[in-house]
């Protein structure tokens, strides 16, 4: 005897709570049904159901055969899913979230990119730079810069990103250049979203809390006021790799840069990934 034969009906029968709903959701008799899970049972040597003329109900041990035949069988389906979407074009909606400034230059050219490839696929994006519900907004993906928070969500490293302490030649040669992160104290520093810049040496991370006169929640306002010597700013690289090429911006305390940060793919967990997804997630990885 097959150890799958009789597994198909003892679930369908576990299921529904019975050997006719079962035989009729299996497209058999129900006679076949009954000798199916009969010669399970046997094979077994585990009574695995009560029966009544009213009712059907799992024993004990048959509660626990269920569940991992349940998981077994779900597993089946979902490869099968997964084949079949092997074998498909990418086409249809693809649902994603990322930050403005970040999504704007970088993750929509991206897409269009993408959907130039795949014409069949329909993309709705949001930017923001607020934390959507993904399960609550029906979102495939997320993109999210930076360290994650603990959540049920699955990520995938898209891309890393290196923060840099700037200033313009002119700001350092009216207030000077600091050696020190204690020094960040004597300057104007160009505060973003948070009041704390992060720093990391061979053997420590350090949170040090900086002040200015320009709080904005725009990086490229920042930008701007540093390349006109308004204070220090520190940025990811995708704001100043080409100011500082230029000369237009200093790099400043190199030795306390922090470790590179990740540009990440959110999902929910559990769910199965289409292939336009996959392949989505695929194409992002490459262009960023």
């Amino acid at each position: 005897m097959s150890p799958w034969e009789g597994v198909m009906e003892f679930v369908a029968v576990a299921k529904t709570a019975s050997f006719t709903a079962a035989s009729k959701r299996l497209g058999i008799s129900t006679a076949q049904v009954s000798r199916q899970v009969s010669q399970l049972e046997n094979r077994l040597q585990t009574k695995l159901f009560y029966r009544t003329t009213r009712k059907v109900s799992l024993t004990e041990e048959g509660a626990v055969y269920f569940r991992h035949c349940e998981q077994v069988l779900d597993g089946l389906a979902e490869a099968e899913r997964a084949i079949s979407s092997l074998q498909q074009e990418p086409r249809g909606l693809i649902r994603i979230t990322a930050p403005v400034t970040y999504g704007e230059r970088f993750v929509m050219p991206a897409i269009i990119d993408f959907m130039q490839q795949y014409p069949q696929v329909e993309v709705v994006c949001e930017l923001t730079n607020r934390q959507l519900d993904l399960v609550a907004g029906g979102y495939d993906l997320a993109i999210r810069l930076g360290y994650l928070v603990d959540s049920s969500m699955m990520a995938k490293r898209l891309a890393s990103r290196t923060q840099y302490v700037c200033a313009a030649p002119s700001y350092i040669t009216e207030f000077g250049q600091p050696t020190s992160l204690a020094q960040l104290a004597d300057h104007n520093c160009l505060v973003g979203t948070h009041s704390h810049w992060s720093f990391t040496d061979k053997t420590q991370t350090y949170s040090i809390k900086v002040a200015g006169n320009l709080r904005c929640n725009s990086g490229f306002s920042l930008f701007d006021a540093a390349l006109k010597g308004i204070g220090l700013v520190q940025l990811p690289d995708y704001y100043v790799s080409q100011a500082l090429k230029q000369g237009k911006l200093v790099s400043i305390l190199d030795e306390f840069q922090p470790e590179q940060e990740g540009i990440w793919a959110l999902y929910p967990q559990n769910r199965h990934l289409s292939t336009k997804v996959r392949l989505l997630m695929a194409h992002l990885t490459e262009a960023l």
